[in-house]
């Protein structure tokens, strides 16, 4: 997904709001705080209005400020990111389904080779190194939709995306 696209994919969460919204700065900018809060209450997230595209994902921002935001990501399947790096630290949770992330190491400016792959399910969390770089892809290899919830160390307001570059898997 170009990062046009991406930006076309944003829709904030009709339902996000009340008690929900209110409990995000509580966490003290701890991202581990509110993945282990929301993967352990999966349903705070699951009963949102989340936008989802056919064959792709779908970012649904639900919560920002000026140090951080929190999107949930509608992954229909066979959905992918591109191969891609993180301007800012990057972790997430899996509320719902199943994804598999792809880590990669950089050859060049343009080309990757994998390095290791993982599968995550509900109530996995991981994090990008923000020493980096930290290149990889996420894919939804699964038979069903996936949820994932993701807080980046970034303002949407400034930065259409977390995405620094985007890389092509080197051909063996």
């Amino acid at each position: 997904m170009t990062h046009a696209a991406a930006a076309d994919a944003v829709r904030p969460a009709a339902r996000w709001q009340g008690a929900t919204l209110k409990t995000l700065p509580d966490f003290g900018g701890s991202a581990e705080a509110v993945l282990e809060h929301f993967t352990a209450h999966p349903e705070l997230v699951c009963d949102l209005d989340l936008m989802w595209r056919p064959g792709r994902y779908a970012r649904n921002l639900l919560w920002n400020d000026a140090r951080r935001s929190v999107w949930a990501m509608v992954w229909d399947r066979g959905a992918r990111t591109a191969i891609h790096d993180h301007h800012c630290p990057c972790a997430f949770g899996i509320i719902r389904g199943s994804l598999s992330e792809f880590r990669f190491r950089a050859l060049d400016e343009v080309r990757v080779a994998r390095t290791s792959e993982a599968l995550h399910r509900p109530g996995d969390m991981a994090s990008l190194e923000t020493t980096g770089p930290n290149i990889h892809q996420m894919v939804n290899d699964g038979d069903a939709v996936a949820i994932s919830l993701h807080v980046y160390g970034f303002d949407h307001r400034v930065h259409e995306s977390s995405v620094d570059r985007e890389y092509l898997l080197a051909q063996a």
